[in-house]
């Protein structure tokens, strides 16, 4: 069995390519086995980066970005502590049938669920999905067309059976993810965005004399921002690469664009790179000179003095790192095949006895 810390490959962390697809989702997580981990994780994560967290341990629902904590009450973690409480119970009751039904005592045991919404901005489609699994295997998924569960594996056919014949519960659930998730997520959105603008810290990079010339702009918010290099005014469309978008642990974000020069057009000043965010009037812009540019030869030029060691390529990889070990520990160690790139992991309760949280309402939201 595989730990997988990669959960950005899992497609947890957002792409610029789908920036107008907002997402809400809530991972359950409940092992056996890992004496130095929480029996039961929850983490919710709107766009990929985590907003509410609970484990076992600290057995209190907690936020993970600033404005859940500015924005909800103490009557609402309270709320929503108390029902991870009742969804701990009920999971780890239900990974011992799983264990059960599977003949299975020792080693490490997980037991999962995933459910949440999705909705894009620009066309107002939406989508929901309810999926559980144990020991990175799918168990179950919710069919919404059909008002059924989809079991890949035949141990599951009898929690299958048992569920479709729920429908007031199956009808309970899509009426969540369909529309009250929905209505949670643009309401988040709506939260997250009264948050202040933060203009971009601005960094040109270079491995060698003979690599490209890196444009990294980090710690801005919004998310919506484009980042180009110019020449003599004009915007570069040849050599040159554009980086992911991807999220700081802050809640801020980061973005690079790579431009091919020539060595000696370093100091020309003829290029300069160019970030544009959402809901900022003016451009922010660093031109390109050799005494700014950071490389590994040991250069010490920036063009933000006030953001310590945001030039270093180092630091770079070491946030996204970062990123991907907070996504992977509050995500419970999700144990996980991929099965499913656009959803991000599929979980599964193999319970015909016991209890069927599961079934009912989603605790969060």
């Amino acid at each position: 069995m595989m730990f997988i810390i990669g959960v950005y490959l899992l497609g947890l962390i957002p792409s610029p390519a789908s920036t107008a697809t907002h997402s809400l989702k809530y991972f359950y997580t409940a092992t056996s086995g890992l004496p130095n981990f929480p029996e039961f994780v929850t983490v919710g994560l709107m766009d990929g980066l985590p907003i509410t967290y609970y484990d076992s341990n600290i057995r209190r629902e907690t936020p993970r970005q600033d404005w859940m904590a500015e924005t909800e009450s103490p009557e609402y973690w309270e709320r929503q502590t108390q029902e991870s409480i009742s969804a701990e119970h009920s999971f780890k009751a239900n990974i011992d049938i799983a264990k059960q039904r599977f003949n299975q005592s020792g080693g490490v045991h997980s037991f999962q669920r995933m459910y949440g919404c999705e909705w894009d901005d620009e066309t107002g489609a939406t989508d929901g999905f309810n999926q559980y699994g144990y020991n990175g295997e799918d168990l179950l998924v919710l069919d919404l067309k059909n008002l059924r569960y989809i079991a890949p594996v035949e141990k599951a056919a009898t929690t299958k059976y048992k569920w479709d014949h729920q429908k007031g519960l199956i009808e309970s659930d899509i009426n969540y993810l369909t529309q009250y998730c929905i209505d949670w997520l643009k309401m988040y959105l709506k939260k997250k965005t009264l948050k202040r603008t933060v203009p971009p810290s601005l960094s040109l990079l270079q491995k060698s004399p003979s690599s490209p010339v890196t444009c990294h702009a980090t710690g801005f918010y919004p998310s919506s921002v484009i980042v180009f290099w110019r020449r003599d005014g004009d915007q570069v469309y040849e050599d040159v690469d554009y980086g992911q978008l991807l999220p700081n642990e802050d809640g801020t974000f980061q973005n690079s664009v790579h431009l091919t020069v020539k060595p000696e057009d370093l100091d020309s000043g003829r290029y300069e790179c160019v970030v544009q965010l959402l809901g900022v009037q003016e451009d922010f812009v660093t031109r390109l000179e050799r005494s700014v540019v950071k490389t590994n030869l040991g250069n010490t030029g920036r063009t933000n003095p006030g953001s310590e060691g945001s030039g270093s390529s180092g630091l770079i990889i070491g946030a996204v790192v970062g990123v991907l070990l907070l996504v992977a520990i509050v995500c419970g160690v999700i144990i996980w095949k991929k099965k499913n790139p656009k959803k991000g992991f599929v979980p599964a309760n193999t319970s015909d006895g016991g209890s069927n949280s599961s079934n009912n309402t989603p605790p969060h939201a």
